[in-house]
């Protein structure tokens, strides 16, 4: 990444941390209270990640919340996978049981992952449909930013998020009643 590019995802950070900040605590208000990975480490973890992999320019707010909305879901799955790889016993260490209360449950970690891995089946048939719900539910985006980003109208964004999610809570639906039959 340039010293530019670096520089606008600087400033844009900067000038939309109060928003970032607002998104990320709605998502993790969604996922458990007391998580150990609190809002300005969701921020902060989405910002490092980001800054080696996109160029932007300092007045691409769209595309930025865009990359940010996809590198939280990112960070957020990354942490359901650990623990649930920790719930089988990989990598065990001793803990307290205050420390293991911290964190996603382990219900909450198989349907984060199980969402992740339909929202990668969707985005094979319904591309579309796949960014709206990822821009809207992990990204916080409006219908309007959504449907400017990706160059439809608000109606259709409407239409590709209530197909999307149905979709989506029939396959995280079965998948977890094959998940759970399975253990």
């Amino acid at each position: 990444m340039t010293h530019d590019a670096r520089s606008s995802v600087d400033d844009l950070i900067a000038r939309h941390y109060d928003e970032l900040r607002r998104v990320a605590h709605a998502r993790l208000r969604r996922e458990r209270a007391g998580d150990t990975l609190q809002t300005t480490g969701l921020v902060n973890e989405a910002y490092l990640r980001l800054t080696g992999l996109a160029e932007l320019r300092s007045d691409e707010r769209t595309r930025f919340f865009a990359l940010m909305s996809a590198t939280m879901r990112r960070v957020l799955v990354d942490q359901a996978r650990s623990r649930r790889r920790l719930k089988r016993g990989a990598g065990a260490e001793v803990v307290s049981l205050d420390e293991a209360e911290k964190g996603l449950s382990d219900e909450e970690a198989d349907e984060l992952v199980a969402l992740d891995e339909a929202l990668a089946r969707l985005e094979r048939i319904n591309a579309r449909g796949s960014e709206v719900v990822q821009h809207r539910f992990f990204g916080g985006l409006t219908l309007e930013e959504t449907a400017t980003l990706l160059g439809v109208s608000a109606k259709t964004v409407q239409r590709d998020e209530r197909a999307a999610r149905a979709w989506l809570r029939k396959e995280v639906e079965k998948d977890l009643g094959i998940f759970r039959g399975m253990e």
